[in-house]
C-alpha cells in the first residue's frame, strides 16, 4: 500500500534499506570471510572442522537464508509514489550492483587456486584439500554464481548499454549467457502460460522441469537471436549473435583458468556452473508455479498481471536478491529498478521467502502438498484455469470436480 505525503515528508523521505543492499556482497565474498575460521580450526587440531566453512553457500541458502526469514518476517512497506523518481534515478543503487562482478570473479579465481593447490600449509593443511572441501567449495562457488545470475537479471533488463554488456560479463560464470536473451524477449513475452519452458506447470515436479527449462530456453534463445539477424541481412552465426558472444565469454574465461590451474580444475568448473544455472532454474519453477494467463477471443494471452507470479516480501532474502520476490511487479514493469519494486495487491504470495522454497522444490511430495492446494485457491476451485501438465491432466481433472474441491 501507498501513501500519501505531504512536501515536507516528501523532502526528509529516506530509504530505510538503502545500506542493506550491501548485503547482496554477501555471497561473492563469503569465501574469503571463512579463511580466518578455516586457518584457526585447522590450529586448533580441528581438521575435519576446517573442512565445514568450504561449505559456506549451501550452508547460507539452506540454514541461514530460511532461519533469517522466519526470524525478521516480511518487510512490508513499498515505496510512496512522490519518490519513486527520486530513487530510481539514484545511481548509488546501481553501484551495489555493479560491484558484485569483481567480488564475483575474485573468488571464482580464487576458488580454483584452492580447489587444485597442492600446498595449503599457510591455510594449516598437510597438502592440498580433501574431495569433501573441494565439493563444497564448488558448490560454493556455485551459489555466487547462481545469486549473479539473479544480478545480472537486475542489470540486463536496463536500457544502458554499460550495464546490458555486464550482464553478459556475469553470466559468463555459469555458462548461461543466452538467458539474457530468452528471459528478456523470450519468458517475459510468453509468460505463465504453456509456450514459455520457464513457467512451471501444475503437478510438473522440479526435476522433470529442469531439463525442460535448460534445453526449452536455450532452443528458444537461438531462435530469438537467429530471427533478429535475419531481419538485418545477417547469418545467425555472425559475431553480433548475443547468444554467441555471451557463451564466448565463458569458453575464454574458462579456458584461461584451466590453461593456468591444469586438468585437475574440470570438476570445479563443472560442479560450480551446473549447480548455479541450477539454482536459477529452480527459481524460476518456484516463481510462476501451476500459474496461467488465459486466452481471448482472439486466440491472444491476456496481458500479464500481477496474479500471474508467487511473491514474497521477505525481508532478508529480499535484499539479498534485490527484491527479486516482488516479482508481479517485475514483470509489470521490467526496466523499473530493484530499489522501487512493489509488493502488489492480487498477487499471489508463498509462505516464505524464495531461500526457503528452494529446497523444497527438490521433494515433489512436499512441494506439492504446500503449493498444490495454494494454487486451486488461487484459482477459486477452478482447476480450467490453471496451467496443468499434460501428463497429469487426467488425474488432475479426475480430482478436482468443477469447483475444484478435492473427489
Amino acid at each position: 500500500m501507498t501513501t500519501q505525503l505531504s512536501e515536507f515528508e516528501i523532502a526528509q523521505w529516506r530509504d530505510k534499506k538503502r545500506y542493506l543492499w550491501l548485503m547482496g556482497l554477501i555471497a561473492p565474498t563469503a569465501l574469503f570471510v571463512m579463511l580466518p575460521l578455516v586457518w584457526a580450526f585447522n590450529q586448533w587440531g580441528w581438521h575435519a572442522a576446517a573442512q565445514a566453512p568450504f561449505w559456506i553457500g549451501p550452508i547460507l541458502l539452506y540454514i541461514l537464508l530460511p532461519a533469517l526469514d522466519l526470524r525478521f518476517g516480511p518487510d512490508g512497506q513499498n515505496p510512496p509514489d512522490e519518490v519513486m523518481e527520486r530513487l530510481e534515478s539514484d545511481k548509488y543503487y546501481r553501484y551495489c550492483t555493479y560491484i558484485y562482478i569483481p567480488f564475483q570473479y575474485a573468488s571464482v579465481i580464487f576458488g580454483a587456486y584452492l580447489f587444485t593447490a597442492s600446498d595449503l600449509s599457510w591455510l594449516g593443511f598437510d597438502g592440498g584439500l580433501g574431495w569433501p572441501a573441494k565439493i563444497g567449495l564448488a558448490l560454493s562457488v556455485g551459489v555466487l554464481g547462481g545469486v549473479g545470475i539473479n544480478t545480472a537479471h537486475e542489470m540486463g533488463h536496463k536500457k544502458d548499454e554499460l550495464e546490458r554488456w555486464l550482464s553478459k560479463v556475469t553470466l559468463a560464470q555459469t555458462c548461461y549467457g543466452h538467458f539474457y536473451i530468452e528471459h528478456n524477449r523470450g519468458h517475459h513475452v510468453r509468460v505463465a502460460t504453456p509456450e514459455d519452458p520457464a513457467s512451471a506447470r501444475f503437478g510438473e515436479t522440479f526435476w522433470e522441469f529442469l531439463p525442460r527449462s535448460v534445453w526449452g530456453s536455450l532452443k528458444s534463445s537461438w531462435a530469438l537471436e537467429a530471427a533478429r539477424l535475419r531481419r538485418l541481412g545477417k547469418s545467425p552465426w555472425h559475431w553480433s549473435n548475443d547468444v554467441l558472444n555471451a557463451w564466448a565469454m565463458s569458453v575464454v574465461f574458462y579456458g584461461v583458468l584451466i590453461a593456468v590451474f591444469g586438468l585437475a580444475l574440470i570438476p570445479y568448473v563443472v560442479i560450480s556452473a551446473v549447480f548455479g544455472f541450477a539454482l536459477l532454474e529452480t527459481v524460476n519453477y518456484l516463481e510462476h508455479y501451476g500459474l496461467m494467463r488465459q486466452k481471448l477471443d482472439s486466440g491472444r494471452y491476456e496481458r500479464c498481471a500481477p496474479a500471474h507470479s508467487w511473491n514474497s516480501d521477505h525481508i532478508i532474502t529480499n535484499l539479498f536478491l534485490y527484491h527479486l520476490q516482488r516479482h508481479s511487479d517485475h514483470h509489470a514493469n521490467p526496466t523499473r529498478r530493484y530499489q522501487t519494486l512493489r509488493s502488489m495487491e492480487g498477487a499471489p504470495n508463498l509462505p516464505s521467502g524464495y531461500a526457503s522454497m528452494i529446497a523444497l522444490t527438490y521433494f515433489p511430495p512436499l512441494w506439492r502438498r504446500v503449493m498444490d492446494h495454494r494454487v486451486i485457491e488461487h484459482y477459486a476451485g477452478d482447476i480450467t484455469r490453471v496451467n496443468v501438465h499434460p501428463r497429469v491432466r487426467d488425474k488432475v481433472f479426475a480430482r478436482y470436480g468443477a469447483a475444484g474441491v478435492s473427489q
